[in-house]
């Protein structure tokens, strides 16, 4: 028997609970894990609650990020005693996830964990801090350097926001920090952010073509958000997509594309090829500063989990929510 987070499917919603579940009835997999720490994602709290359309199977474990130690093995790449990290591929939605004290999962899937990392840090980064990564990247891929000019990123204390603002910052961006919880100015300053403004200066309906300021953006938020980013993006610019706290409409036009030559580009960290993985999390080890990931982070246990999720959902968090499973 292990201890997980359960999600039942009944008539008047989705029904979270904490339970012990036979071992037997894990799914398939060619790598048995013993899972120490998980994380509380926005997609997690949206399955947790019901309130979004995440969970394709039912019934389900929920988390879709996971580390801790191989078990047993029958993949090639993976052993018994082998540490490492999980992001993604469906788990949690469509094949039982890692808010669980077991896990069956697909070797191919895996990512080891760096050396320089513990599993508690990897998960106080987790699919958030990946994404984060894979946006900067991105942006690095497509030119944008650090003497360009401001870098927006919007949902700052979110997850993904308080993870790009610390490393846009530490490669030399001059980084404006978009938030609806002006309270933590102080804490997004600590990130890295050079200033910082309230998300009501874009998350309303604007005008098509404003007035130029940024380089890049990295945006988590969508909707309106997102659209008067791509309205202020300067000539040239590049804005990066990677989430949708505000919603998943884009109220905008082609305007931006093709009288300043800006690009929108996405980030999909839940299918992300391996070698991208491993570049990203080999990246993470190196360039983040632990004091500060630890400024962001709060630790809570498994029980904890569905509380915190509506906390999650309704804007209660700040940073990163690591789970000692």
């Amino acid at each position: 028997m292990f201890k997980a987070l359960l999600l039942e499917k009944t008539d008047s919603g989705v029904l979270a609970s904490v339970q012990a579940i036979d071992e037997a009835r894990l799914p398939e997999g060619d790598v048995l894990a013993s899972v120490t720490h998980s994380t509380l994602n926005y997609k997690d709290a949206l399955a947790i609650t019901g309130r979004g359309p995440v969970v394709r199977s039912w019934p389900m474990v929920a988390g879709i990020d996971g580390a801790g130690t191989v078990l047993e093995s029958s993949h090639p790449g993976w052993q018994a005693g082998d540490s490492f990290i999980h992001n993604g591929w469906g788990l949690g939605e469509a094949r039982w996830g890692c808010l669980a004290e077991r896990a069956s999962l697909h070797g191919d899937g895996l990512v080891k964990l760096p050396r320089t990392l513990t599993t508690r840090q990897a998960m106080a980064l987790g699919t958030a801090g990946y994404t984060a990564m894979l946006a900067v990247m991105r942006l690095e891929r497509l030119g944008v350097l650090a003497d360009d000019g401001e870098v927006l990123v919007t949902g700052a204390t979110g997850g993904v926001g308080s993870v790009a603002t610390m490393l846009l910052s530490g490669l030399g961006h001059r980084v404006v920090a978009a938030t609806g919880k002006m309270a933590q100015a102080d804490y997004l300053m600590r990130m890295g952010a050079a200033e910082v403004i309230d998300r009501a200066e874009l998350s309303s309906p604007g005008k098509p073509f404003q007035k130029e300021r940024w380089t890049a953006v990295v945006d988590s938020v969508g909707s309106h958000t997102l659209a008067n980013a791509l309205a202020q993006t300067r000539r040239g610019g590049t804005v990066i997509a990677c989430g949708l706290a505000q919603g998943s409409d884009l109220p905008t036009t082609v305007m931006p594309f093709i009288l300043r030559g800006v690009t929108l580009a996405g980030v999909d960290s839940v299918m992300a090829p391996l070698s991208l993985r491993r570049e990203a999390w080999d990246r993470l080890a190196q360039e983040v500063d632990r004091n500060l990931l630890e400024d962001m982070v709060e630790d809570i246990a498994l029980d904890d989990c569905i509380e915190r999720a509506r906390d999650l959902m309704d804007g209660r968090v700040r940073g990163r929510l690591v789970v000692k499973v």
